[in-house]
């Protein structure tokens, strides 16, 4: 069996100065290191061109949006993976005629734009107002063929739930990316969820069985607000990881540091692991109809 080694990379890092083109060019510089110690794939954390203005509701930021087409903040990046020869996925605010989308876009190692994926899930919660700013996504999930393998990616919220790994995987992902930010809840500050994140996700690894990148941002974030509101504040937790097939962590960030994650998988390896496993052999699809409801209810099916 031939090889085909991929090293992954995930970043994280600050991106709270309103400043953009710091926040670029921190990221530009993580990833020119990550591809200098041999990323073939390198995931910043979600939205890390700016701070995370879904904080709270304020009209003003719908101004940070930008179209996918002539896009010089895109073209930056797309530009960076061709010099780099890497896989860059890059997160971005997008409009799109009246609608506005948490989006990404994936370059291949020759700069070309494979696409965009506009986020399934869209949080709404104090100090998460992404409702307010987003709209759900049409494009369906989406794995992409890049040079160094099929890359599966969805983004923050999209992690939490089980039918989008599977669907990538089923959709023949290799590697599943997940850039994300996730900190405190500003209406219950001693809660910390960072261990409950990680393990959603390590569950994820393993019942696909294959490796998964996850990059999250870190540093105190505080709102605008807007007239009569009170500025809510987040705090990042940091934790980014990257899992094996089994989903055992193999790399991890600590809560507060800036840093950048390695590590190197043979997708070959991987492939015969799984396929010896049998999780996809025994899969039962068509006793799976509840998972296209709501509210849990099947025609035909007797509740017992």
């Amino acid at each position: 069996m031939k090889s085909r080694l991929i090293t992954v990379a995930a970043i994280q890092m600050a991106s709270g100065d309103w400043n953009l083109e710091r926040n670029m060019d921190r990221a530009e510089g993580l990833t020119r290191q990550a591809a200098g110690e041999g990323a073939n794939l390198v995931l910043c954390p979600e939205l890390f061109m700016s701070p995370y203005f879904c904080i709270d509701e304020n009209s003003d930021h719908f101004d940070l949006a930008e179209p996918l087409d002539q896009n010089e903040k895109l073209a930056r990046f797309g530009r960076l993976a061709a010099e780099l020869a890497i896989v860059l996925p890059v997160g971005f605010f997008e409009r799109a005629g009246k609608a506005f989308y948490n989006s990404l876009v994936v370059f291949d190692a020759d700069g070309s734009c494979l696409g965009v994926y506009r986020k399934t899930h869209v949080p709404d919660s104090p100090g998460y107002s992404e409702k307010f700013y987003f709209t759900p996504g049409d494009t369906g999930f989406k794995v992409w063929s890049t040079r160094f393998g099929h890359i599966g990616i969805g983004i923050c919220w999209d992690q939490w739930f089980p039918e989008t790994a599977r669907a990538m995987a089923l959709m023949g992902a290799e590697v599943l990316c997940f850039p994300t930010i996730i900190g405190s809840d500003p209406m219950l500050p001693e809660l910390d969820c960072s261990g409950h994140w990680q393990r959603t996700m390590q569950g994820h690894a393993a019942a696909n069985m294959m490796p998964m990148v996850c990059a999250n941002r870190i540093g105190k974030e505080t709102g605008k607000g807007n007239a009569g509101q009170a500025s809510l504040s987040v705090t990042f937790h940091g934790r980014s990881f990257i899992t094996d097939g089994t989903g055992d962590k193999v790399a991890e960030a600590g809560t507060d540091d800036e840093t950048i994650l390695l590590h190197t998988f043979d997708l070959a390896q991987c492939r015969r692991a799984r396929e010896n496993w049998g999780l996809f052999r025994d899969r039962r699809p068509a006793m799976y109809g509840v998972l296209g409801t709501s509210d849990g209810r099947v025609s035909g099916a007797v509740p017992t």
